[in-house]
């Protein structure tokens, strides 16, 4: 079994939104021929086209379409939720720009589904700043609240597009709260701002969350798209942070870049000349994952070892963090 922290699959159920079981007939195969039993589907309304309200809340339509479509598909909402029978799903926030400056729609959110949240993409917003941004300030006022509001639903935050003074401001002003990274590489291995310096790996660790590797070009190195170039990043974050902390954040985007025919994907810091449907080789989507785990064993990581990074990891993360079946998670302070 896989646990994959990041996937915007939703982007592309609204925009097949006319077409029947869009889910069954684009996504659902690629899944199960990976190995994936759950998929964490991000809501991102952040690049800056139309109306970031209107087109998160479309992409949670399209997750419940999904889930009355597909009966055998388990929302993932409490850590009881892990023990069920079927294809998992996790409803994520990626950037707070959904939001539109009201961080009283958390709650909202949350009473939708989402369990995982992230503040930023790149840019800057009302309430933080992403690492796209030169003079990132981090935390705003607004962005204080909502981290608070975050914290007392007991939602995971997550640090994959945070600006340095975002990721040093968010550990600072919830201490107790869950914290992770869904997808990200290495700076030590591939240097982009996209990446995680080791100082970030640690500090990631310290706090009992886990890393995802992101399986796209633009964090691998654009110069050798592998997939052995890929579990150079895993070598590494293994040995700055521990097994323990390591695991999968896919970000597939070659499937949805050509489904919308994207030319550009704005601010997403991709190096010039780079395509949005730029994907490593022989892992161009989540039926890749075999190719990963080989891969994988060949470095040595077998039995437990593979296992964490597969699943185990984002696991324990999840049944630790996640509300049980017997406890309604709070919806007011």
């Amino acid at each position: 079994m896989i646990v994959d922290t990041h996937n915007d699959l939703l982007a592309e159920l609204v925009h097949r939104e006319a077409e029947e079981r869009p889910f069954a007939r684009y996504w659902r195969p690629e899944l199960d021929a990976g190995g994936v039993g759950l998929q964490v589907c991000a809501v991102y309304a952040a690049d800056g086209a139309g109306d970031a309200l209107r087109f998160g809340l479309t992409q949670v339509a399209a997750y419940h379409r999904l889930l009355a479509e597909s009966p055998d598909v388990v929302p993932v909402l409490s850590a009881a939720d892990l023990d069920r029978d079927g294809l998992q799903v996790m409803l994520s926030v990626e950037g707070a720009e959904v939001f539109a400056g009201a961080p009283q729609l958390a709650y909202a959110y949350w009473g939708l589904g989402a369990r995982m949240f992230a503040l930023t993409w790149n840019h800057r917003n009302p309430f933080a700043d992403g690492l796209g941004v030169e003079d990132g300030r981090g935390l705003s006022p607004l962005g204080r609240d909502l981290v608070d509001i975050l914290a007392g639903l007991g939602a995971m935050l997550d640090l994959s597009h945070a600006s340095p003074q975002t990721f040093e401001d968010v550990l600072a002003a919830v201490p107790g709260a869950t914290v992770l990274v869904s997808h990200a590489c290495c700076r030590a291995v591939y240097e982009t701002p996209r990446n995680l310096s080791d100082d970030q790996l640690r500090a990631i660790a310290a706090r009992g969350g886990v890393v995802g590797m992101m399986a796209l070009p633009l964090t691998v190195d654009p110069g050798e798209p592998t997939i052995e170039r890929l579990v150079d990043h895993v070598d590494h974050a293994v040995e700055v942070m521990g097994i323990e902390h390591v695991g999968l954040g896919g970000d597939f985007i070659r499937q949805l870049a050509r489904a919308k025919g994207m030319s550009e994907l704005r601010g997403a810091l991709f190096p010039p000349g780079m395509a949005p449907d730029a994907a490593i080789e022989e892992l161009e989507g989540p039926a890749g994952y075999p190719s990963l785990v080989a891969a994988l064993e060949r470095r040595g990581y077998t039995g437990d070892r593979l296992e964490a990074i597969l699943s185990e990891n984002w696991l324990r993360v999840f049944r630790d963090a996640l509300p049980s079946a017997s406890e309604r998670a709070p919806l007011a302070s």
